[in-house]
Protein backbone atom coordinates (compact mmCIF):
# COMPACT_ATOMS: atom_id res chain seq x y z
CA UNK A 1 0.00 0.00 0.00
CA UNK A 2 1.61 3.71 -0.91
CA UNK A 3 1.94 5.91 1.99
CA UNK A 4 -0.90 8.56 2.83
CA UNK A 5 -1.04 11.58 0.39
CA UNK A 6 -3.35 14.45 1.28
CA UNK A 7 -4.86 16.73 -1.27
CA UNK A 8 -6.29 20.01 0.00
CA UNK A 9 -9.22 20.69 -1.41
CA UNK A 10 -10.13 24.68 -0.60
CA UNK A 11 -13.12 26.24 -0.15
CA UNK A 12 -14.13 28.78 -2.49
CA UNK A 13 -17.47 30.23 -4.61
CA UNK A 14 -19.06 27.21 -6.61
CA UNK A 15 -18.25 26.91 -9.97
CA UNK A 16 -21.15 28.09 -12.28
CA UNK A 17 -24.27 26.17 -11.79
CA UNK A 18 -22.40 23.28 -9.99
CA UNK A 19 -24.43 20.63 -7.37
CA UNK A 20 -21.72 19.52 -5.79
CA UNK A 21 -21.79 19.30 -2.07
CA UNK A 22 -19.88 21.95 -0.20
CA UNK A 23 -19.00 19.41 2.53
CA UNK A 24 -17.77 16.80 -0.31
CA UNK A 25 -15.07 14.63 0.46
CA UNK A 26 -13.45 13.17 -2.18
CA UNK A 27 -11.16 10.59 -0.33
CA UNK A 28 -8.93 8.23 -2.12
CA UNK A 29 -9.01 4.56 -1.06
CA UNK A 30 -5.40 2.93 -2.11
CA UNK A 31 -6.64 -0.63 -2.17
CA UNK A 32 -4.81 -3.65 -3.71
CA UNK A 33 -6.76 -6.64 -5.06
CA UNK A 34 -6.44 -9.98 -6.97
CA UNK A 35 -2.22 -10.47 -6.03
CA UNK A 36 -1.55 -14.35 -5.85
CA UNK A 37 -5.41 -15.04 -6.78
CA UNK A 38 -5.97 -17.97 -8.85
CA UNK A 39 -7.29 -17.57 -12.32
CA UNK A 40 -10.95 -18.68 -12.38
CA UNK A 41 -12.93 -18.21 -16.14
CA UNK A 42 -16.83 -17.80 -15.20
CA UNK A 43 -15.93 -16.25 -12.25
CA UNK A 44 -18.77 -14.01 -11.12
CA UNK A 45 -21.34 -17.07 -10.51
CA UNK A 46 -20.41 -19.28 -12.66
CA UNK A 47 -21.96 -17.36 -14.91
CA UNK A 48 -20.34 -16.48 -18.71
CA UNK A 49 -22.58 -14.13 -19.56
CA UNK A 50 -21.90 -12.18 -16.50
CA UNK A 51 -18.55 -12.70 -16.70
CA UNK A 52 -18.54 -11.77 -20.23
CA UNK A 53 -20.14 -8.46 -19.03
CA UNK A 54 -17.77 -7.34 -16.14
CA UNK A 55 -14.57 -8.33 -18.16
CA UNK A 56 -15.64 -6.19 -21.30
CA UNK A 57 -16.02 -3.39 -19.22
CA UNK A 58 -12.90 -3.81 -17.17
CA UNK A 59 -10.84 -4.60 -20.11
CA UNK A 60 -11.98 -0.94 -21.82
CA UNK A 61 -10.70 1.00 -18.09
CA UNK A 62 -7.18 1.40 -18.32
CA UNK A 63 -6.79 2.89 -21.67
CA UNK A 64 -10.13 4.75 -20.88
CA UNK A 65 -9.28 6.22 -17.36
CA UNK A 66 -5.94 7.41 -18.85
CA UNK A 67 -8.22 9.39 -21.46
CA UNK A 68 -10.53 10.72 -18.70
CA UNK A 69 -7.66 11.92 -16.89
CA UNK A 70 -6.28 13.77 -19.82
CA UNK A 71 -9.71 15.19 -20.92
CA UNK A 72 -9.63 16.89 -17.35
CA UNK A 73 -6.45 18.20 -16.38
CA UNK A 74 -6.43 20.31 -19.85
CA UNK A 75 -8.85 22.68 -18.36
CA UNK A 76 -7.22 22.32 -14.90
CA UNK A 77 -5.63 26.00 -15.18
CA UNK A 78 -7.78 28.66 -14.12
CA UNK A 79 -10.51 26.82 -12.11
CA UNK A 80 -11.21 27.83 -8.50
CA UNK A 81 -9.56 25.91 -5.86
CA UNK A 82 -12.05 23.85 -4.52
CA UNK A 83 -12.67 22.48 -7.98
CA UNK A 84 -8.67 22.48 -8.74
CA UNK A 85 -8.19 20.20 -5.73
CA UNK A 86 -10.79 17.50 -6.89
CA UNK A 87 -9.33 17.71 -10.03
CA UNK A 88 -6.41 16.22 -8.00
CA UNK A 89 -8.33 13.73 -6.24
CA UNK A 90 -9.84 13.01 -8.94
CA UNK A 91 -6.61 11.84 -11.17
CA UNK A 92 -5.44 10.06 -7.74
CA UNK A 93 -8.62 7.82 -8.03
CA UNK A 94 -8.35 7.20 -11.40
CA UNK A 95 -4.71 6.29 -11.64
CA UNK A 96 -5.27 3.74 -8.85
CA UNK A 97 -7.99 2.40 -10.61
CA UNK A 98 -6.48 1.37 -13.80
CA UNK A 99 -3.49 -0.09 -11.56
CA UNK A 100 -6.45 -2.53 -10.20
CA UNK A 101 -8.14 -3.06 -13.31
CA UNK A 102 -5.05 -4.21 -15.20
CA UNK A 103 -4.33 -6.37 -12.55
CA UNK A 104 -7.90 -7.86 -13.12
CA UNK A 105 -7.40 -7.97 -16.97
CA UNK A 106 -4.31 -9.83 -16.28
CA UNK A 107 -6.22 -12.20 -14.23
CA UNK A 108 -8.61 -12.62 -17.50
CA UNK A 109 -5.84 -13.50 -19.83
CA UNK A 110 -4.24 -16.14 -17.45
CA UNK A 111 -7.89 -18.12 -17.31
CA UNK A 112 -7.50 -18.23 -20.85
CA UNK A 113 -9.31 -15.58 -22.42
CA UNK A 114 -7.60 -13.35 -25.34
CA UNK A 115 -8.58 -9.61 -23.75
CA UNK A 116 -6.28 -7.71 -26.29
CA UNK A 117 -8.78 -6.98 -29.02
CA UNK A 118 -10.81 -4.85 -26.45
CA UNK A 119 -7.46 -3.02 -25.72
CA UNK A 120 -7.03 -2.46 -29.50
CA UNK A 121 -10.43 -1.17 -30.37
CA UNK A 122 -10.66 1.22 -27.35
CA UNK A 123 -6.80 2.25 -29.05
CA UNK A 124 -8.36 2.65 -32.53
CA UNK A 125 -10.88 5.24 -31.16
CA UNK A 126 -8.93 7.39 -29.18
CA UNK A 127 -6.19 7.61 -31.77
CA UNK A 128 -9.09 9.23 -34.18
CA UNK A 129 -10.04 11.37 -31.06
CA UNK A 130 -6.47 12.83 -30.85
CA UNK A 131 -6.56 16.03 -32.95
CA UNK A 132 -10.23 17.45 -32.32
CA UNK A 133 -10.84 20.09 -30.02
CA UNK A 134 -9.98 19.74 -26.12
CA UNK A 135 -13.42 20.87 -25.40
CA UNK A 136 -15.00 17.83 -26.98
CA UNK A 137 -12.90 15.10 -25.62
CA UNK A 138 -14.38 16.68 -22.16
CA UNK A 139 -17.44 16.18 -23.23
CA UNK A 140 -16.83 12.52 -24.01
CA UNK A 141 -15.40 12.24 -20.46
CA UNK A 142 -18.58 13.85 -18.82
CA UNK A 143 -20.88 11.50 -20.87
CA UNK A 144 -18.67 8.59 -19.81
CA UNK A 145 -18.54 9.87 -16.17
CA UNK A 146 -21.92 9.75 -15.81
CA UNK A 147 -21.90 6.10 -17.04
CA UNK A 148 -19.34 4.92 -14.65
CA UNK A 149 -21.12 6.99 -12.04
CA UNK A 150 -24.92 5.17 -12.69
CA UNK A 151 -23.14 1.85 -12.79
CA UNK A 152 -21.43 2.20 -9.40
CA UNK A 153 -24.76 3.27 -7.85
CA UNK A 154 -26.42 0.17 -9.54
CA UNK A 155 -23.58 -2.04 -8.27
CA UNK A 156 -24.01 -0.66 -4.81
CA UNK A 157 -27.56 -0.58 -4.42
CA UNK A 158 -28.22 -3.68 -5.77
CA UNK A 159 -25.59 -6.24 -4.58
CA UNK A 160 -27.31 -9.36 -6.69
CA UNK A 161 -25.42 -7.52 -9.62
CA UNK A 162 -22.50 -9.08 -8.13
CA UNK A 163 -23.68 -11.90 -6.37
CA UNK A 164 -21.20 -15.13 -6.54
CA UNK A 165 -18.03 -13.31 -6.74
CA UNK A 166 -16.00 -14.31 -4.42
CA UNK A 167 -13.60 -12.16 -2.21
CA UNK A 168 -11.29 -9.68 -3.97
CA UNK A 169 -13.44 -10.26 -7.57
CA UNK A 170 -16.47 -8.34 -6.21
CA UNK A 171 -14.65 -6.33 -3.76
CA UNK A 172 -12.80 -4.59 -6.22
CA UNK A 173 -16.16 -3.67 -8.47
CA UNK A 174 -17.56 -2.23 -5.18
CA UNK A 175 -14.65 -0.02 -4.07
CA UNK A 176 -14.22 0.97 -7.86
CA UNK A 177 -18.24 2.22 -7.20
CA UNK A 178 -17.87 3.88 -4.41
CA UNK A 179 -15.06 6.01 -5.82
CA UNK A 180 -16.80 6.58 -9.28
CA UNK A 181 -20.24 7.87 -6.95
CA UNK A 182 -17.55 10.43 -4.82
CA UNK A 183 -15.85 12.05 -8.22
CA UNK A 184 -19.19 12.31 -10.49
CA UNK A 185 -19.49 15.57 -10.39
CA UNK A 186 -15.93 16.20 -11.24
CA UNK A 187 -15.70 15.99 -14.91
CA UNK A 188 -19.37 17.76 -15.26
CA UNK A 189 -17.67 20.73 -13.17
CA UNK A 190 -14.70 21.07 -15.45
CA UNK A 191 -17.33 21.46 -18.15
CA UNK A 192 -19.34 23.99 -16.65
CA UNK A 193 -15.54 25.99 -15.80
CA UNK A 194 -14.93 25.14 -19.51
CA UNK A 195 -17.72 26.09 -20.97
CA UNK A 196 -18.42 29.40 -18.74
CA UNK A 197 -18.93 31.50 -21.84
CA UNK A 198 -21.20 29.66 -23.73
CA UNK A 199 -24.89 30.18 -23.79
CA UNK A 200 -26.88 27.53 -22.12
CA UNK A 201 -28.18 26.05 -25.54
CA UNK A 202 -25.36 25.50 -26.96
CA UNK A 203 -23.77 23.57 -23.55
CA UNK A 204 -27.07 21.64 -23.33
CA UNK A 205 -26.71 21.15 -27.69
CA UNK A 206 -23.19 19.84 -27.08
CA UNK A 207 -23.76 17.64 -23.92
CA UNK A 208 -26.77 16.26 -25.25
CA UNK A 209 -25.24 15.19 -28.55
CA UNK A 210 -22.14 13.74 -26.95
CA UNK A 211 -24.37 11.88 -24.90
CA UNK A 212 -26.09 10.03 -27.35
CA UNK A 213 -23.42 9.00 -29.51
CA UNK A 214 -21.27 8.38 -26.58
CA UNK A 215 -24.07 5.56 -25.52
CA UNK A 216 -24.76 4.41 -29.02
CA UNK A 217 -20.72 3.21 -29.25
CA UNK A 218 -20.36 2.25 -25.80
CA UNK A 219 -23.23 -0.50 -25.59
CA UNK A 220 -22.82 -1.30 -28.96
CA UNK A 221 -18.95 -1.88 -28.44
CA UNK A 222 -19.42 -3.66 -24.94
CA UNK A 223 -21.95 -6.26 -26.58
CA UNK A 224 -19.74 -6.86 -29.65
CA UNK A 225 -17.17 -7.80 -27.05
CA UNK A 226 -19.33 -9.68 -25.04
CA UNK A 227 -20.21 -11.62 -28.24
CA UNK A 228 -16.47 -12.14 -29.02
CA UNK A 229 -15.38 -13.22 -25.33
CA UNK A 230 -18.33 -16.04 -25.75
CA UNK A 231 -16.91 -17.14 -28.94
CA UNK A 232 -13.85 -18.52 -26.71
CA UNK A 233 -15.80 -20.57 -24.78
CA UNK A 234 -17.80 -21.85 -28.17
CA UNK A 235 -20.87 -19.90 -27.18
CA UNK A 236 -22.31 -18.50 -30.23
CA UNK A 237 -25.61 -17.72 -32.46
CA UNK A 238 -28.42 -15.61 -31.70
CA UNK A 239 -29.61 -17.59 -29.01
CA UNK A 240 -26.26 -16.46 -27.06
CA UNK A 241 -27.23 -12.45 -28.03
CA UNK A 242 -30.92 -13.26 -26.78
CA UNK A 243 -28.88 -14.32 -23.40
CA UNK A 244 -26.94 -11.15 -23.54
CA UNK A 245 -29.90 -9.08 -23.94
CA UNK A 246 -31.75 -10.74 -21.60
CA UNK A 247 -29.11 -10.06 -19.06
CA UNK A 248 -28.69 -5.98 -20.02
CA UNK A 249 -32.10 -5.50 -20.09
CA UNK A 250 -34.37 -8.56 -18.02
CA UNK A 251 -32.48 -9.96 -15.35
CA UNK A 252 -30.82 -8.37 -13.95
CA UNK A 253 -31.27 -5.90 -16.47
CA UNK A 254 -28.10 -3.46 -15.91
CA UNK A 255 -29.17 -1.77 -18.88
CA UNK A 256 -33.00 -0.86 -18.21
CA UNK A 257 -32.57 -0.10 -14.13
CA UNK A 258 -29.68 2.50 -15.34
CA UNK A 259 -32.57 4.12 -18.50
CA UNK A 260 -34.40 7.09 -15.80
CA UNK A 261 -30.65 8.51 -14.38
CA UNK A 262 -29.09 8.38 -18.24
CA UNK A 263 -32.62 10.18 -19.71
CA UNK A 264 -31.95 12.32 -16.16
CA UNK A 265 -28.69 13.57 -18.50
CA UNK A 266 -31.04 15.54 -21.13
CA UNK A 267 -32.97 17.93 -18.25
CA UNK A 268 -32.27 21.34 -18.38
CA UNK A 269 -30.62 22.23 -14.85
CA UNK A 270 -29.21 18.77 -15.05
CA UNK A 271 -26.03 18.06 -12.56
CA UNK A 272 -24.81 14.51 -11.48
CA UNK A 273 -25.24 15.57 -7.70
CA UNK A 274 -28.66 16.51 -8.05
CA UNK A 275 -29.42 13.23 -6.17
CA UNK A 276 -27.15 13.06 -3.67
CA UNK A 277 -25.78 9.31 -3.45
CA UNK A 278 -23.54 9.50 -0.74
CA UNK A 279 -25.58 6.90 1.68
CA UNK A 280 -24.00 4.12 -0.98
CA UNK A 281 -20.52 5.41 -0.26
CA UNK A 282 -21.23 5.25 3.62
CA UNK A 283 -22.48 1.52 3.72
CA UNK A 284 -19.41 0.21 2.22
CA UNK A 285 -16.55 2.82 3.84
CA UNK A 286 -16.20 0.26 6.55
CA UNK A 287 -14.95 -1.87 4.34
CA UNK A 288 -12.26 0.17 3.14
CA UNK A 289 -11.15 2.21 6.57
CA UNK A 290 -7.81 0.69 6.76
CA UNK A 291 -6.59 2.69 3.38
CA UNK A 292 -8.34 5.89 3.56
CA UNK A 293 -6.04 8.46 2.14
CA UNK A 294 -8.68 12.10 2.54
CA UNK A 295 -8.13 14.03 -1.22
Amino acid sequence: MNAPAKFDIEASAPALGTATPDDLDIVVRDRRFLRGQTAKRWWLNGDPIATAWFNALSATFPRGEAFFIESVRAFRDGADPKLAGEIRAFIKQEINHTREHIVLNKLAESSGYDIAFIDKRVEELLALLKDRPAYLNLAATMALEHFTAMFGQELLANPAHLKGAEGDLGDIWRWHSVEEIEHKGVAYDTWLHATRDWSRWRRWKLKSLMMVLVTKRFIGNRVKDMKDLLAQDGLTGWKVTARIWAYLLFRPGFLRRIALPWLAFFLPGFHPWNEDDRHLISKYEGDFSDALLPA
